[in-house]
């Protein structure tokens, strides 16, 4: 993209309180259709954008989140930065499949957790999952963040930009003090080696995913895993699926209902519903 096309672009994304992650994901999803043409995208037609998308459906077969992030990005590009208001935009509708998170039991969790041999990333982990963070959101905490007196941790700028309050279990506060007692960070909770940022998320992904191997579980997890375990013991401990959602900062509570699929007290009552109905077969 040319770079008064891009300075324009990025003022009107910040007009509009787009975050920099959604800034950069824009910018990149028009720059790969500069590329594909070997033009500004200010030069292209709408009949050049559909062939485009159609390329990527039909060609490239990309998943369902890179033809999102491209409308998206593209979209506002044309429709904010040039003013164009094309039908294509409204056409792509990129196909939506359903799949079930990977779930690990507390006992898995508590597992992986005492194979992880760094203090830092061992706490870490242990807040991520207990507070039903997002992995951002865990290596992003500071000292100031943590509330022992309303046991509450503040989570600053979440999915969204929004800030919210999730509760803070006993025994992780537990596990914190005697953290903070050995190594005093500040301000970042979970500090890198220089202590001058914040834990990477590619670091303590590494970290998590050695120690899943370590463990022998032979489930395909992730530290977004941890979120997703916490919601469903959450919902299986009889806690009201809006209070999940507001705890997950989740903005609509459809995103929260996939967890009603994945308690074991649902697949309990799905069993026996099934055992009696087929009982006399």
């Amino acid at each position: 993209m040319m770079s008064e096309l891009r300075k324009r672009m990025i003022h009107d994304m910040q007009l509009r309180g787009l975050s920099e992650k959604t800034q950069e994901a824009y910018v990149g999803a028009v720059k790969g259709l500069a590329k594909f043409y070997h033009r500004s995208p200010d030069q292209l037609s709408e009949e050049e954008i559909r062939d485009f998308f159609l390329h990527l459906v039909n060609v490239r077969r990309a998943a369902r989140s890179t033809v999102t992030i491209h409308l998206c990005g593209i979209k506002f590009f044309y429709e904010r930065t040039l003013g164009k208001q094309w039908l294509t935009f409204g056409l792509v509708r990129p196909r939506k499949r359903v799949k079930l998170p990977v779930i690990l039991a507390l006992e898995e969790v508590r597992h992986i957790l005492s194979l992880v041999r760094n203090p830092v990333a061992r706490t870490a982990l242990r807040m991520i999952y207990s507070c039903g963070l997002r992995l951002s959101e865990g290596i992003h905490l500071q000292v100031a963040d943590i509330d022992s007196k309303r046991m509450l941790v503040r989570v600053r700028n979440g999915k969204g930009g929004k800030d919210r309050d999730v509760p803070l279990p006993e025994k992780t506060l537990e596990h914190l003090r005697a953290y903070w007692a050995v190594f005093r960070p500040r301000p970042w909770l979970f500090p890198a080696k220089d202590g001058a940022k914040p834990l990477s998320d590619t670091s303590l992904q590494k970290t998590f995913k050695a120690a899943l191997r370590q463990s022998g579980i032979e489930k395909k997890a992730s530290i977004h895993t941890l979120r997703h375990s916490y919601a469903t013991a959450l919902l299986e401990k009889g806690v009201d699926l809006r209070v999940i959602q507001e705890i997950l900062g989740h903005k609509s509570p459809q995103t929260t209902t996939i967890y009603t699929h994945l308690t074991q007290k649902t697949v309990e009552r799905l069993h026996s519903s099934v055992n009696d109905l087929m009982s006399e077969l």
